[in-house]
């Protein structure tokens, strides 16, 4: 009886995924903090996993940062939901693949509003076809794209090139994964596993050879909060919640972290350089940080993509690290150099944080 009862408590916190035709709709701020992981996610789906995915370029940002940071009222929001489910029915597609956590959030809470509430919908509807001469259908499916990378993690593993596995001693990476609070939290039954129990990540790690570390902090949020840090004032509210984090994992000596949101991962990877300017302090072995990633970009390592045209080289957290533990073959001598070989200069950082081939700032 009691397994019988997990069982169905655990049912409640799968969702369906589609094996394939997804709408991709883009990331404003993932294009910005991490250019190459979207590029990366459509090469993997397209080609190391021949799935059609429409990349269409008239869609436009869902105004999430602009919503929670109450400078959007409601209305507006749902019509601009309205114009992304618009452009996807006029495109033949009924699965959207939604490639930030605020704007997963934000679908799904213009949804679930018109579920319980049919006259929003009217409304957006009525909105819409004012503004746009537009009608749409409502997704049949709205998954994260960490949702779908999780769904398609054994065939990932299938082809991988690469493992989560220490070339020196032969052991398990351990690896933090971080939730987005707007996958997991908003609401809950939208994403995998639910707030406390999310497996989407660490069933990434645990599928391609790696260990996921368990820490007291693991779901304690990242310190972006939008009014955290959009108002320059709140910001040691917005460190200070990445610095518990850091503090916490700390003791188990992580090798790497993943992120499912653009915005933790900018955060957990800059705010590291953040603390190490003020209070000298860094939380890797040997004065280094902690390398920190996207899903997509930990989905490239594997597959074997070329570090540099996943955008390593952007991060604020030397990857270097990182990838000679995975034993991942790389130039060196092409990390700061432009698509056209042009070199692009090397970023400085204080002489508290070590990273490989940067310049140092005088102590």
């Amino acid at each position: 009886m009691k397994r019988q009862a997990k069982t169905r408590i655990w049912n409640d916190y799968q969702k369906l995924i589609p094996d394939d035709n997804f709408y991709y709709l883009r990331s404003c701020i993932r294009q910005n903090f991490f250019p190459g992981s979207e590029h990366a996610f459509l090469q993997i789906m397209k080609n190391d996993l021949q799935k059609n995915v429409f990349d269409d370029p008239n869609h436009t940002t869902c105004t999430g940062i602009a919503y929670h940071s109450d400078l959007l009222p409601f209305e507006t929001l749902q019509t601009v939901a309205a114009r992304q489910f618009a452009l996807m029915t006029e495109s033949g597609y009924k699965n959207a693949a939604v490639s930030c956590v605020t704007s997963f959030g934000i679908y799904s809470e213009v949804l679930e509003t018109w579920k319980e509430f049919p006259e929003e919908e009217a409304k957006a509807r009525e909105l819409l076809w004012k503004a746009t001469g537009r009608e749409f259908n409502v997704p049949e499916n709205v998954s994260h794209c960490s949702d779908i990378i999780y769904h398609f993690r054994d065939q990932i593993a299938a082809g991988q090139k690469y493992s989560l596995i220490n070339q020196h001693t032969g052991k398990p990476l351990k690896v933090v994964e971080h939730i987005g609070c707007h996958y997991a939290k908003m609401f809950p039954g939208k994403g995998i596993g639910g707030a406390e129990f999310s497996s989407v990540l660490s069933g990434m790690i645990e599928s391609w050879g790696g260990e996921v570390v368990d820490y007291p902090e693991r779901r304690h949020c990242c310190g972006f909060g939008f009014r955290q840090y959009l108002i320059m004032g709140n910001r040691g509210y917005s460190v200070s919640n990445s610095r518990k984090k850091f503090e916490s994992m700390e003791p188990y000596r992580p090798d790497a972290i993943i992120c499912n949101c653009p915005g933790c991962a900018m955060f957990l990877d800059k705010w590291q350089y953040v603390i190490g300017e003020m209070e000298g302090k860094t939380y890797g072995p040997g004065r280094e940080g902690i390398p920190v990633l996207t899903y997509e970009e930990l989905a490239g390592l594997m597959l074997g993509y070329d570090p540099w045209d996943l955008g390593l080289q952007v991060h604020q957290v030397d990857c270097e690290p990182l990838l000679q533990k995975i034993g991942v073959q790389y130039d060196p001598s092409m990390k700061f150099k432009g698509l056209n070989g042009k070199n692009l200069g090397k970023p400085v950082l204080p002489a508290c944080f070590k990273a490989a081939e940067l310049e140092v700032i005088p102590g």
